[in-house]
């Protein structure tokens, strides 16, 4: 890690809420009642505002906001040929244990891309911006897992033959990303900490899936559609527990699956969740080679309650027990606002925790 090259010591995952006059434009354009030249220029200048504040506080990566998206996948199903949505087969659940369905990406016909998916965001932002633009792009695993087994047998004749041409999208995808420019991208990934919870792969092992397997699966396929990256182009990983409206769907610290994909997948940083007990302790991280960065999540998007400067610096100096401090670096553990409804935290609540991981960050780091 170096000051001027991703991934940085303050860190934020990619999403931020949005203000109320682009949910509404969402509501309205999708009503019919705004066109598509006027639904833009609301997003254009949403996106000017949130830059600057990401640049007011200190931050160093900047997005925006996903501010373009109805939710972190939604752009590249409406993009990529052959993608649908459908109910998921998990559910998010709350501290009280009340549960939500939700919609995934599934596969309902050969896959292509035929168009850019991010670049136009990609452009936006990198002339609006003076610090390093960060791309966020949902996990290929996103685009298979939710369905289960089988479920793009009637499209593909084997799951391989799909991963080939999914693979085939990414590495299209970033390629074009890097030559416009870009040199940061977070793929955000959901499954491989679904597979972190036993309760998961009982379930999964219920309907003939081997977890084991699925999870070398995923590895390789998205090695496969990372791993010829154009040089200069750093890519983080971000595994994410689930993220809507404060409620998530796993737990289970990342000793199931750490040493195959630390030691196995192609990135250079992992942006890792670590809120919560639910996520279990550092030790995985000895797993993390050399020449890889650890992005730790401490700081919860999830409520409002600001944490601890001190009680931060005590995680870092644990997690620097297992990883040296200078692989290290802080963030949210996940966005603010996943979806357009964002979490049930304020603007206010959002620049304080920002704020506070720039400010954490340079006592820690210089």
């Amino acid at each position: 890690m170096a000051p001027n090259n991703p991934p940085f010591r303050a860190e934020h995952v990619g999403s931020l809420l949005r203000p109320k006059k682009l949910t509404q434009a969402f509501r309205a354009h999708g009503e019919g009642r705004l066109n598509d030249a006027e639904f833009a220029a609301i997003q254009d200048q949403c996106i000017r505002d949130v830059v600057k504040l990401q640049e007011d506080i200190g931050l160093k990566s900047i997005t925006d906001g996903e501010f373009r998206r109805a939710s972190y996948w939604s752009h590249f199903v409406e993009t990529v040929e052959g993608f649908g949505v459908r109910p998921a087969r998990f559910k998010f659940r709350d501290a009280e244990g009340v549960e939500q369905d939700f919609l995934a990406p599934i596969a309902e016909g050969r896959v292509a891309r035929n168009r850019s998916i991010s670049g136009g965001e990609y452009e936006f932002l990198a002339a609006t911006t003076r610090e390093t633009p960060k791309v966020t792009i949902p996990s290929p695993p996103t685009m298979h897992f939710w369905g289960g087994a089988g479920e793009t047998d009637s499209v593909y004749p084997d799951v391989e033959t799909f991963f080939a041409d999914l693979a085939l999208v990414y590495r299209a995808e970033i390629g074009a990303l890097a030559e416009a420019g870009a040199r940061y991208v977070q793929v955000d990934e959901v499954p491989l900490a679904m597979l972190c919870d036993q309760n998961v792969r009982d379930r999964l092992a219920e309907g003939g899936e081997d977890a084991e397997r699925l999870i070398e699966r995923y590895i390789e396929l998205i090695n496969a559609c990372v791993g010829d990256r154009p040089p200069g182009l750093t890519i983080g990983l971000h595994l994410c527990r689930g993220n809507f409206k404060g409620r998530w769907l796993t737990q289970g610290g990342y000793d199931a699956v750490a040493e195959k994909m630390f030691t196995g997948i192609d990135v250079d940083a992992f942006f890792l969740e670590y809120d919560t007990p639910r996520a279990g302790d550092f030790a995985p991280l000895r797993f993390v080679p050399e020449g890889k960065s650890v992005v730790l999540g401490l700081v919860t998007t999830k409520s409002p309650e600001l944490e601890k400067p001190d009680d931060l610096k005590s995680r870092i100096d644990e997690a620097a027990k297992v990883v040296p401090l200078d692989r290290l670096a802080l963030s949210p553990q996940c966005g603010f606002a996943s979806t357009v409804a964002g979490n049930p935290v304020t603007e206010e609540d959002e620049i304080k925790k920002l704020s506070l991981i720039v400010d954490v960050a340079r006592e820690v780091w210089g």
